[in-house]
């Protein structure tokens, strides 16, 4: 067993050590998925922000938010800002807890109702009678094969799945910072060595 146990921890070293030369390449994966994400939601909500702060704040067809100004103020320009520190791995922890936060709101306050899948499971009896429907009217008044050419329909279920996912990409961003080589912050903390 330990003649194994010495094989195992041999191999591993000789593959994994050389790795953590490159391990900036995973926290530089993880905030160049965001960035689009962020900028997006983001820049979207600045764009329309008389709407955005309307459905911030109405109880009844939108969040029902307490001050919805500031709230819509907040999210919209945390978002984007947060977008570009992303892009540059620029106070890559700090941004990381407002948008965290902006998460956490969006799921609790946006997709928690609607459960886990983002996208309706297209198997379940209720969506697929939807689907087939949507597509007949579209077959007859429309062209289905234009708009269907890229990709089917689906039915947004509106979950919390990619919340989720965004916050724990943002968790993890958290603990690592914006990546080794490939992060402003590197380079600013190799000018400016942290004291002890």
């Amino acid at each position: 067993m330990d003649t194994l146990a010495q094989w195992y921890y041999t191999l591993h070293n000789a593959i994994f050590q050389r790795l953590k030369y490159l391990d900036g390449v995973a926290p530089l994966a993880l905030r160049l998925y965001l960035v689009p994400v962020f900028w997006m939601a983001g820049t979207q909500k600045i764009a329309g922000m008389e709407n955005t702060i309307e459905w911030f704040g109405n109880p009844d067809w939108g969040l029902g938010l307490p001050f919805p100004t500031v709230m819509a103020y907040l999210a919209a320009y945390t978002e984007a800002i947060g977008a570009l520190l992303l892009l540059l791995g620029l106070a890559t922890r700090w941004i990381s807890i407002p948008l965290m936060i902006t998460m956490l709101v969006a799921i609790f306050a946006v997709h928690w109702g609607n459960g886990w899948a983002a996208i309706a499971d297209s198997s379940a009896a209720d969506v697929a009678v939807r689907l087939n429907a949507a597509r007949d009217i579209l077959r007859e008044h429309g062209n289905y094969g234009w708009l269907t050419e890229n990709g089917g329909f689906v039915i947004l279920n509106n979950g919390i799945e990619f919340g989720v996912t965004y916050l724990v990409m943002l968790f993890s961003l958290l603990f690592t910072g914006g990546g080794r080589f490939t992060s402003v912050d590197y380079f600013l903390a190799k000018l400016w060595p942290p004291r002890r």
